[in-house]
């Protein structure tokens, strides 16, 4: 009887994990079981680029897997039931990503190990209009609904875009640079690119100047209208289009399972991305509450997501097959932000994050972001860095007793 491991999601992390393990682990000895609810895989790092109407390549799951033995469902996860070791699924339909069974006919698949990569979406934070009128680019269905209505504004009409991270700032500058007709405005809570190093925040404005962004600096947005944004101090900030980008919300099956989490809805992991209360369950990526340099929480990114993906897969690996479990640290060299398709910024940072006096901007910033996210998607397509070309046997006993058992020293 095979070890039936589940790897629910298909984003950056859940992708990875399924691939690894898939060149880890004898097929014969493993079932690997990959659900997500599209088909393709998505570069979530290139969604205000779509939005802004480029064209993404399309990267279907079917040919990145295929010959891998890693079984593709495409449904939705509907309920997670961590002391049964079962998850209940509804299956869509690949061309419209909506349910097959309008009476949502479910499916329950029964699992040894489980992987969670559930990852977040957009988070409205209660703010009153936000989740009626504005619009988000934390998926593909919300940077095309964007993309669909900003080729819809005439010259001269105002975007303002919420969030002064980096999903903001990419957002700005991508639809200021691609709509040059277009009024477009940031609102931050603090001042623009406070995290970053003194060059940083200069280059930044630099930037944003150069594409005519107006930035509302030190403004809460407390309210979102069909034509305006209001603000804590009362003002009235006028707005045909306004794109959400203050910051994710996880997936919110988690926190209804008995998995510990935290009041956010993260699943609480150790260092190997196991789950402290269920060692039959990993989490990556945004749902984890993984700890990472000078015991502080990792943030929500690909950059923290795809070590922690790698890191989870040998784990998992090495507790089937007597292995050595995998010590390497997560941390962290520098944050990528896109300006635009011609300029960019590569603020350096310490291992826990913390921006240094050096960075890379201009040109050659933009050709180096570019390169990341080529990269990401080519770990996704080839998760194979630093494995063994022979994969290892799971043990019948280990794979009957799970990976709650651990690999000796």
């Amino acid at each position: 009887m095979r070890h039936r491991i589940i790897v629910l999601g298909a984003g950056y992390t859940g992708a990875i994990v399924a691939g690894r393990l898939a060149r880890r682990l004898h097929r014969e000895d493993v079932a690997i079981t990959l659900v997500n609810a599209e088909p393709d895989f998505v570069e979530r790092v290139r969604m205000h680029q779509l939005a802004a109407g480029q064209d993404l390549k399309p990267r279907p799951f079917s040919e990145m897997f295929a010959g891998t033995g890693v079984e593709l469902r495409l449904a939705k996860v509907t309920a997670v039931d961590v002391d049964r070791k079962t998850v209940t699924l509804t299956a869509v339909d690949q061309k419209t990503v909506t349910a097959v069974d309008a009476n949502g006919a479910e499916e329950e698949l029964a699992y040894d190990t489980l992987v969670y990569a559930l990852g977040s979406g957009w988070n409205a934070r209660g703010v009153p209009g936000a989740a009626e009128h504005a619009y988000e680019i934390a998926g593909r269905p919300g940077a095309l609904r964007l993309r669909e209505r900003l080729a819809r504004l005439g010259a001269g009409q105002s975007v303002v875009v919420v969030g002064g991270g980096l999903t903001g700032l990419e957002a700005a500058t991508e639809i200021a640079e691609a709509r040059p007709d277009l009024d477009v405005a940031l609102a931050a809570r603090g001042d623009l690119g406070d995290w970053l190093s003194p060059k940083g925040r200069e280059h930044l404005r630099k930037a944003f100047g150069k594409l005519g962004i107006t930035v509302h600096e030190r403004t809460a947005v407390t309210g979102v209208e069909a034509e305006r944004v209001t603000t804590a101090d009362g003002e009235a900030v006028p707005a045909a289009v306004v794109v959400w980008t203050t910051g994710f919300a996880v997936h919110p099956i988690a926190k209804a399972t008995a998995l510990e989490v935290t009041g956010t809805g993260q699943i609480v992991v150790d260092r190997t991305m196991r789950s402290v209360s269920h060692p039959d369950v990993y989490a990556v990526g945004d749902a984890a509450m993984a700890m990472g340099p000078g015991d502080r929480p990792l943030r929500m990114s690909c950059a923290s997501g795809t070590p922690a993906a790698w890191q989870a897969a040998d784990a998992i690996a090495a507790r089937l097959t007597g292995g050595k479990l995998p010590d390497a640290p997560i941390r962290y060299f520098n944050q990528c932000v896109s300006l635009g398709r011609e300029e960019g910024l590569i603020q350096y940072v310490t291992a826990d994050d913390r921006a240094v006096r050096a960075v890379l901007t201009g040109r050659l910033a933009a050709v180096y972001k570019e390169l990341v996210c080529k990269g990401a998607a080519w770990g996704v397509a080839n998760p194979t860095l630093g494995l063994p070309a022979r994969r290892r046997r799971v043990t019948r006993e280990r794979a009957a007793a799970g990976p709650a058992v651990e690999a000796r020293a």
